[in-house]
């Protein structure tokens, strides 16, 4: 609370504004000064007894109120908890619309009697112009917080108050309404001032977040700590990236100003990007991120998004990660294979239909490259059905020597081969017992194993290697394969009866190289990788990651990012060219190959100077335009241009 002037000054001052029309520049507030200057010119008089009342109907104050229905909403509950704090001083606590009218009240009896003889009641005008200089009219002329003292009111009348009143900001910057706290001028207290502008900056904290559901947010503060807390920043961020909003301190920790919403992307703000933040939030929804901006201050964030949002991320070779967000809902993570779902619609589909026969007797077959995880894929679909916490038995068929895969599979009795353990063996077969057994690379068992495996299928029944009698069997059965198992069993390597047995639904795990979720995906791994850190890689890089054509898939790609992650400094948390091994950096360096006159043909590359362009210039060109006229898919461009989406990755961004 500022130390009004004397009430001498005020009178000399308030006696040369009426001769002169002006006000002394010294003993004055300048604010107070130039509002008296505007009341005058209202024609207004200080010592005017009969004031034109200037009062809503109850139709216009009806329709006001019920226009400020979310103003109302998350003010009124605020305002109680202020009104507390200022009840013992015979105050009260007011919400004007931005048109100066009261809204809503809270007052002590005695002193709202007081009040209402000067209009401070619901429905009246405080304008400026109708009241002359307070402290609720004079916040709105300058669009800031005001504190007007006693003799500073215009109005002699309203001498016997002390107003403190702050303007309620929108997330784009209009002024919604007015928070004041009155209260007679002998009990003034100096914490008033920064009460009222701590329970706007509620207000406005409120309203932005019940306002912005369609939209990200980004809460930001200096310190971990301060996230959540009155002093939080907060920005409004569109699905493509876009700053679209925000209050006052989240734009004051981003340098900006409410003029910059709609004109500035979050990517050239903050040196994390959003598709980052996002992973991380999908992974870790209540731990803030460590961000710097480009000046290079350190910032703590944290994302957040209504539940009914469904975001689809992606890489484009043009732009970077960006994020989609389509309309609809999707649930929580409810089971093992949501918690692994990062966004791919390929994979999701696969989930959808493994979840759906999780419970019914019907086996899986699991396609896919190697090093798509598979066997995780398998795990997860494990646990998300009625056989979780039952075991799960995986064997890799190719790892097995073909001499041994029997006795590992079928178990054997005391004594069946020489070396054989003296107490035998159950086999993998009988110890999944009751859960899963999951076969890995069925296609590589040997044709005789392939026999005796169809036969337990059939009869659901174990006999050991070595005789002893057959023992039941009840298992859930998965198998993968990198292998087109169909062709390699109509070309013999396979049996046809085996795989018609093995194949009660068939799933197809997409590649690395054609997944749309690689951001999401980086994020989860280097989280895995690295669970007390925050890890991010830098823009450029994960592009240029995802383009690359990872022929050992998630396997390749975790093993690349753990290798990164071991060549950061204990104080870095993002990963970037110079972290990457030597070999993978060579690969993603490789030069763009000329493409084939043939292959550019179909598309019209139009240029003046077209003769002098040189085969890899005119590849790139009808690559871009390749891309702009399929909008930006992959997949179309490369058919028009007749090479394959890899080979359109890499000789893109090599």
């Amino acid at each position: 609370m500022r130390t009004p002037p004397s009430a001498l000054a005020l009178s000399q001052a308030r006696q040369y504004l009426l001769e002169y029309g002006d006000c002394p520049t010294q003993g004055l507030d300048t604010h107070v000064a130039r509002s008296w200057q505007r009341s005058l010119a209202a024609g207004l008089l200080p010592d005017a007894r009969s004031i034109e009342p200037d009062h809503a109907s109850a139709a216009d104050l009806g329709r006001i109120i019920a226009g400020s229905h979310e103003l109302l909403a998350h003010s009124c509950p605020v305002m109680e908890v202020v009104f507390e704090q200022v009840r013992d001083s015979q105050g009260m606590v007011i919400l004007a619309h931005a048109s100066g009218t009261l809204m809503h009240t809270l007052g002590s009896p005695d002193f709202l009697q007081r009040a209402q003889q000067v209009a401070l009641s619901c429905g009246a005008s405080w304008l400026e112009q109708h009241r002359g200089t307070n402290a609720i009219g004079t916040a709105l002329a300058v669009g800031g917080s005001i504190e007007i003292h006693g003799g500073e009111h215009f109005l002699q009348r309203n001498e016997f108050l002390t107003c403190t009143a702050a303007p309620i900001m929108s997330a784009t910057g209009s002024l919604l309404g007015i928070l004041d706290i009155s209260g007679d001028h002998r009990s003034g207290h100096p914490h008033t001032y920064g009460l009222a502008n701590m329970a706007a900056r509620l207000i406005e904290n409120q309203l932005i977040a019940a306002t912005s559901r369609q939209h990200i947010r980004l809460h930001l503060h200096g310190q971990r700590e301060g996230i959540g807390t009155v002093a939080e920043g907060i920005v409004v961020i569109s699905g493509d990236g876009w700053l679209v909003g925000g209050n006052r301190a989240g734009l004051e920790w981003l340098s900006l100003t409410h003029a910059d919403v709609g004109a500035v992307k979050l990517q050239s703000l903050l040196d994390v990007p959003l598709n980052t933040m996002l992973a991380q939030h999908q992974l870790r929804p209540d731990e803030a991120l460590r961000v710097h901006r480009r000046d290079g201050q350190a910032l703590f964030a944290l994302l957040k998004q209504d539940t009914r949002t469904t975001l689809n991320l992606k890489v484009s070779p043009d732009s970077g990660a960006q994020i989609n967000t389509p309309g609809g809902a999707r649930a929580d993570p409810s089971d093992a294979l949501a918690q692994l779902d990062t966004g791919d619609l390929r994979w999701r589909s696969a989930a959808d239909k493994a979840r759906r026969v999780a419970d019914k007797p019907i086996p899986l077959l699991i396609q896919g490259e190697s090093g798509v995880g598979k066997e995780l894929f398998a795990r997860a679909v494990h646990d998300s059905g009625p056989r979780r916490g039952k075991p799960f038995v995986a064997i890799n068929c190719a790892a097995v020597p073909e001499n041994l895969v029997e006795a590992e599979l079928f178990g054997y009795a005391p004594g069946a081969f020489t070396g054989a353990r003296r107490d035998g063996s159950l086999g993998r077969l009988r110890e999944a017992q009751g859960g899963t057994l999951f076969l890995d690379e069925i296609g590589d068992m040997p044709l005789l194993m392939q026999m005796r495996l169809l036969r337990v299928l059939q009869e659901r029944q174990v006999i050991p290697l070595g005789g002893g009698p057959s023992v039941p069997v009840d298992f859930a059965l998965m198998c993968a394969t990198h292998c087109k198992l169909r062709e390699a069993a109509e070309q013999g390597h396979f049996r046809s009866d085996l795989y018609y047995r093995i194949n009660g639904l068939t799933v197809q795990l997409p590649p690395l190289r054609e997944r749309t979720d690689f951001a999401m995906l980086t994020q989860r791994l280097l989280l895995d990788l690295n669970p007390q850190r925050s890890l991010h890689v830098v823009p450029e890089l994960l592009t240029r990651l995802s383009q690359h054509p990872w022929p050992g898939n998630l396997r390749q790609y975790a093993n690349a990012l753990r290798t990164a992650s071991a060549m950061l400094e204990p104080h870095e948390v993002c990963i970037d060219w110079v972290h990457l091994s030597d070999d993978l950096l060579e690969d993603l360096s490789a030069q763009v190959q000329s493409v084939p006159p043939r292959q550019v043909s179909p598309l019209r590359v139009a240029s003046t100077n077209e003769s002098s362009q040189n085969l890899a210039q005119l590849s790139q060109t009808a690559m871009r335009l390749a891309l702009e006229n399929s909008g930006g898919n992959m997949s179309q461009a490369a058919r028009q241009l007749g090479i394959s989406r890899q080979t359109l990755y890499r000789k893109l961004n090599a």
